[in-house]
């Protein structure tokens, strides 16, 4: 049997408060922050019910800084990242364990009549740099090609 190893997380939810950026203690930008998400079920009359699981979430450097800057309470935000387990033993000798999403991608939800004007700011998932959408809101300008005789494959 093959070795198969696979952590991907993808959640999509509202900050439970508003970020707080930190660093540690080599400079390195850290946000520590909660996203509730609904989870709808059937309850045992039949009857759709709806309720939220709260996720914890961590992000590093540039994600960090942008989810500072960029998110508050409330706001909607869709998360990527991977689930890292914890466990650590307090003054009490009392072991502890907690399950963190560690954010990779961060993405605005709220369309721009929902936000503060945030929703213009996207960022790149490709990179860490982020790239603006422009305000007018103009289509970009592509070249018509006229014939499919001349695409290149």
């Amino acid at each position: 049997m093959a070795n198969f190893n696979f952590n991907k997380v993808m959640l999509g939810g509202r900050l439970t408060a508003d970020p707080e950026l930190k660093q540690t203690q080599n400079g390195i930008p850290v946000v520590s922050f909660s996203i509730a998400v609904n989870r709808r079920f059937q309850s045992k009359d039949n009857q759709q019910q709806q309720q939220a699981d709260f996720f914890n979430v961590t992000a590093w450097r540039s994600t960090a800084e942008f989810v500072s800057r960029y998110f508050k309470k409330g706001s909607s935000i869709f998360v990527c990242g991977t689930l890292q387990n914890r466990t650590w033993t307090d003054q009490q000798g009392v072991k502890h364990y907690a399950t963190d999403v560690i954010a990779d991608e961060v993405m605005f939800v709220d369309s721009r009549s929902e936000g503060s004007g945030q929703s213009q700011y996207a960022p790149d998932s490709y990179n860490s740099t982020p790239s603006f959408s422009s305000p007018s809101g103009a289509a970009p300008k592509f070249e018509e090609i006229k014939t499919d005789d001349d695409l290149p494959f």
